[in-house]
């Protein structure tokens, strides 16, 4: 089943549309909004994923990816309790490096103890209390997180301070001479909320050649 987005994009856009001109502007020329969910089968699944992508190109760490999503498909498929059955060799052997070995085992250690939740039990958890919970897991920050709530769980009211892009975007909509804080982007999304989700994904495809 395709995810769905926790609000409604149009009337996302329409208040984002009344409170900010200049948001306004941007969004007559990027047009509608079309931000894809992405499709998960656990909270283990997507941060497992994170954390091999990280710091890797695309094609580079699809192909690890695939090689670790192999050897879990050995012992039952993309869980916590088939990780706990493979090998450091065979997850090194995969092309893990020492460090995201370390934070998959992690990973798979704070799911069975009930610190990551299920997905269904993410859809009840508020924002901060899954970015706190989300952090304890080794090799995961807010960023990452953030990019959870928005991409595989659709929240509405994410402001991921934290991504350059976000903060370039801002930086060139607003005429900003110097680099701005996320304190400066917080003060200003106020006027966003509770649909700064909709908002980032504005200030992301600011960046695109064709706006």
């Amino acid at each position: 089943m395709k995810p769905k987005f926790a609000f409604d994009p149009a009337a996302a856009v329409a208040h984002l549309r009344a409170n900010d001109e200049v948001l306004a502007k941007l969004i007559d020329r990027v047009g509608a909004f079309e931000l894809e969910l992405k499709i998960a089968d656990s909270l283990f699944d997507a941060l497992l994923r994170s954390i091999v992508y990280q710091q890797l190109h695309g094609k580079a760490a699809a192909t690890i990816h695939g090689r670790v999503l192999v050897e879990l498909a050995r012992h039952g498929g993309a869980t916590h309790e088939a990780l706990a059955k493979v090998s450091d060799a065979a997850l090194r052997g995969a092309g893990l490096s020492g460090n995201k070995l370390l934070a998959v085992r992690d990973l798979a250690v704070k799911c069975r103890d009930g610190i990551v939740p299920t997905l269904r039990e993410a859809r009840k958890i508020g924002d901060d209390e899954l970015v706190a919970r989300l952090t304890e897991v080794r090799g995961i920050g807010p960023w990452t997180v953030h990019m959870l709530l928005m991409f595989h769980l659709g929240r509405p009211d994410v402001m991921p301070t934290g991504d350059f892009a976000i903060r370039l975007g801002f930086k060139k909509l607003y005429n900003k001479r110097k680099d701005p804080t996320p304190e400066a982007i917080l003060k200003h999304a106020r006027r966003w909320q509770p649909y700064r989700s909709v908002a980032s994904w504005y200030l992301w495809r600011s960046l695109d050649d064709a706006t």
